[in-house]
Order: C-alpha cells, then structure tokens, then sequence
C-alpha cells in the first residue's frame, strides 16, 4: 500500500478506474467559511492519492474532469459535505455518486450509528482510527499520521459498497437508494444556495 501526495491536482496519466472513492479534509464544516485544504482518492487497489488544495486555488483540471465524469462513479461517505465543498470551491457537480452513509441507514435501520468508523468495523472487521480528524488540514506539510488517516477515509470504500450493495438487494432498497445518490449532488446545491437545514418536502 502506498499513499500518494501531489500538489494542486492529480497528474496528467493517472487512471483510476471506472469507480473512485473519494474524501476531502477541510478547514471546518461550513462549505462557504471553511477551506478546502486535501482531496484523497483510491481506486480500490489499496493504494490512495492525496492532492493539497492551496489556499486561493480554484482550479484543478484534471480533478475536475473526473468530478464531471458521467462514466466514473464517485464513492463517498456522507457525499452530501465532499460535494458541496468542491462544487463551492471548483464550481463543478460531482456526478454520478453513490454515499455509504445513505446506504447504511436505507439497511442497517436497526442503529443509528453510521459513521465510517462503525460501518468499517461491524461489516469489514477494520479498524480506522480517527486521531488525526480534527487536526490542522490547512498546514502547508502534513504529518505522516494526517497522510495516514486521510488514506484510511478511502482505502475501504470500494469493499464497504460491495457489502452494502449486497444488503440493499436483499432488502429489496436498491432502487430507492439509487434515486438518492442520483438527488445527492442536488442537495448539496441546496446546502449552498441557502437551504442546509430546510426539509423542502416538508408541508
């Protein structure tokens, strides 16, 4: 396993395959305050790409048109805040996704506990350790721990969607799960024209 650092965005030759897990480490959680700082992608082969976001930069070309890849799925976990914080900060719509949060609580409706950590743990027997979270994303060399961590956020999506996609099948959610992902990178657009806490289907 090797972990991948660049600068500003990915090289030119790099393919990472029709299915990319995707995370991103930023400043706070408030898309429009908070600064994108890191983006960790993996192919699924155990290997992760790490690309440092500088301060004032808002472009990434080829980032960006992996983004937009109609024929490249992105795989998140709680996709809602990634793409809403790259679409804030590249003005690109990240399409088409899939979240293992949305899977998580559309099958495992018998907890409320869906983080990464709890997912990794109960259905992949992996244990990831979450020290380095709320560490300082914004600093211009990270630490071996910060490279470490954010390569753990990613290395296992690709295994953790196989599992939840074998669930949703069984519970016969497979289907209402996919219309989610495909609303997905539309509610993140509600979350940055101004509708973050509002239930619009509500009466």
């Amino acid at each position: 396993m090797t972990n991948y650092l660049y600068q500003g965005d990915l090289p030119d030759d790099l393919d990472l395959g029709p299915i990319v897990a995707i995370d991103s480490e930023t400043m706070g959680l408030i898309p429009h305050r908070d600064r994108l700082c890191v983006i960790q992608l993996s192919s699924g082969d155990g290997h992760a790409h790490l690309v440092q976001i500088a301060q004032d930069q808002t472009e990434a070309p080829n980032l960006c048109a992996m983004l937009a890849n109609p024929d490249q799925l992105k795989l998140f976990h709680f996709g809602r805040f990634d793409i809403a914080v790259m679409e804030n900060r590249f003005g690109v719509r990240c399409a088409p996704v899939y979240c293992t949060k949305i899977a998580s609580k559309l099958v495992r409706t018998y907890t409320d506990r869906h983080g990464l950590k709890n997912l990794l743990q109960e259905l992949l027997s992996v244990d990831i350790s979450k020290q380095q979270q709320s560490s300082d994303w914004g600093a211009v060399d990270l630490t071996k721990e910060q490279i470490a961590y954010a390569a753990s956020d990613v290395l296992y999506l690709h295994e953790l969607k196989e599992e939840l996609d074998s669930r949703l099948i069984r519970e016969g959610r497979m289907e209402l799960a996919q219309a989610c992902f495909d609303f997905l990178p539309h509610r993140a657009a509600l979350d940055l024209e101004g509708w973050p806490d509002t239930d619009i289907f509500a009466h």
